[in-house]
C-alpha cells in the first residue's frame, strides 16, 4: 500500500508543477510571448505557441491525475521538457541567456546550468509517474477515499503557496522598479556615507555586508550586473585582472539579483575566481545607491563614503578602478615617505 501513495504522491507532484507553470504562462502574457520569440520560434507563430504551450501544460496538469490517461500525459511532459530542454542546451552554446518565464513573471530569470538540472529532475518525476501509472493502474481507486482527497487538498495548499510566493516576488521587482524611476539623479553625491547592506553570498553560506567587504586602506569597488546582460559579462570576464593589478588599494566585489544558484554559476561561467559575488532579493542595495541600470560602478573610499559618481559602462568602470588604484598608491607614498611608481 505503501507504494499506492507514492504513486498517488508523485502524480500530484507533476500536476501542481505543471499547472504552476501553466497558470504562471496564461497570467503574464506578454512575458510568455517574449519568451517564446527569444526561444527562435518564428515571429508568425509566436502568438499561437504562447497560447498552445501553456494550453498543453494545463492538459497534462489534468490529464496525470486519472488513471487511464496518466501514464499518456506523462509521456507527453517527458517529450515537452525534452524539446525545451534542448532548445535551452542550443541557447546555452551561443552563448545567450534570455529569461525563461515558465512560470510567468515570477520566475523571469535567465537560463542556465540549473534550468537543464531543474528540466531534468522534472523528466525522471514524469518517467517515474508513467512507470508507476502502467504498473499501478489501480491508483487512485485501490485508496481509501479520504486519503486520496487528502494528498490532492494538501497538494493544492502547496500550490496555492507557492503561486503566492511567486506574485509577491513579483509585487516587490514592480515596486523597486517603481522606485528606480522616481529616483532624483543617479548616484549618491561624492563624500556621502556609503549605505549600508547585508545581500547573499554565492560562496559559503551566509550574508556580506558593506564592514565585511571594506579592509583598512583599501576601497571597495561595487559593480552591479545582471546575468542575461552580455555587456556584463564581457566586463565580469576582465573583473579578475583588474582586480590583481589593484590587489593593493581596491577590494572588488559584484552585485546581481534574483537567484544565488544562478549567480553562482554565472560567476563560475565567468571566471570570477576570488570576487565576491553578492545577491540582492530585489533590488535594494541598487536602490540604496540609486544605481538605474547595468553594468553600473560604485566606488567606496576606505572610510565609508561614495568617492565618486555612478559609473556607467566598463570603460567608465575601468577609469574607477584607476582612480582607486592611484588614491592607494599615493596612500602608500604618504605612508611610507617612497615613491612608489604607478605602473598602470
Amino acid at each position: 500500500m505503501t507504494i499506492e501513495y507514492g504513486v498517488w504522491g508523485l502524480r500530484l507532484a507533476l500536476g501542481v508543477v505543471f499547472g504552476l507553470s501553466a497558470a504562471g504562462k496564461f497570467t503574464d502574457r506578454a512575458g510568455t510571448r517574449k519568451a517564446v520569440g527569444e526561444f527562435g520560434i518564428h515571429l508568425r507563430w509566436v502568438p499561437a505557441v504562447a497560447w498552445a504551450l501553456p494550453g498543453v501544460e494545463a492538459l497534462i496538469a489534468v490529464a496525470v491525475l486519472p488513471s487511464w490517461t496518466a501514464a499518456v500525459a506523462a509521456l507527453v511532459a517527458v517529450g515537452l521538457l525534452g524539446v525545451f530542454t534542448g532548445a535551452v542546451l542550443r541557447l546555452l552554446r551561443q552563448g545567450r541567456h534570455p529569461a525563461c518565464s515558465c512560470f510567468g513573471a515570477g520566475s523571469a530569470a535567465p537560463i542556465g546550468v540549473r534550468t537543464v538540472v531543474r528540466n531534468a529532475v522534472l523528466m525522471l518525476l514524469a518517467l517515474a509517474v508513467a512507470v508507476g501509472a502502467i504498473g499501478y493502474s489501480e491508483v487512485p481507486g485501490a485508496l481509501p477515499l479520504d486519503h486520496v482527497v487528502g494528498m490532492a487538498v494538501a497538494a493544492g495548499f502547496v500550490a496555492i503557496f507557492v503561486w503566492l510566493e511567486g506574485e509577491i516576488r513579483v509585487l516587490r521587482r514592480r515596486l523597486d522598479e517603481q522606485a528606480l524611476s522616481t529616483l532624483g539623479a543617479e548616484g549618491l553625491p561624492p563624500g556621502a556615507v556609503a549605505p549600508e547592506f547585508e545581500l547573499l553570498k554565492t560562496a559559503g553560506d551566509g550574508r556580506a555586508n558593506l564592514d565585511s567587504l571594506l579592509a583598512p586602506g583599501r576601497s571597495l569597488l561595487l559593480v552591479f550586473v545582471h546575468p542575461g546582460c552580455e555587456m556584463c559579462a564581457a566586463l565580469a570576464r576582465e573583473l579578475p585582472r583588474w582586480q590583481v593589478r589593484a590587489a593593493r588599494s581596491l577590494t572588488i566585489a559584484v552585485v546581481g539579483n534574483g537567484d544565488v544558484a544562478e549567480h553562482a554559476a554565472w560567476g563560475r561561467e565567468q571566471g570570477l575566481g576570488e570576487i565576491p559575488v553578492l545577491v540582492q532579493q530585489g533590488n535594494e542595495a541598487a536602490l540604496r545607491y540609486r544605481v538605474r541600470g547595468t553594468p553600473s560602478g560604485v566606488l567606496i573610499d576606505a572610510d565609508g563614503r561614495v568617492a565618486a559618481p555612478v559609473a556607467r559602462g566598463a570603460m567608465a568602470i575601468r577609469d574607477l578602478i584607476i582612480q582607486a588604484k592611484r588614491t592607494g598608491l599615493q596612500s602608500i607614498t604618504h605612508g611610507n615617505g617612497q615613491s612608489v611608481p604607478d605602473r598602470g
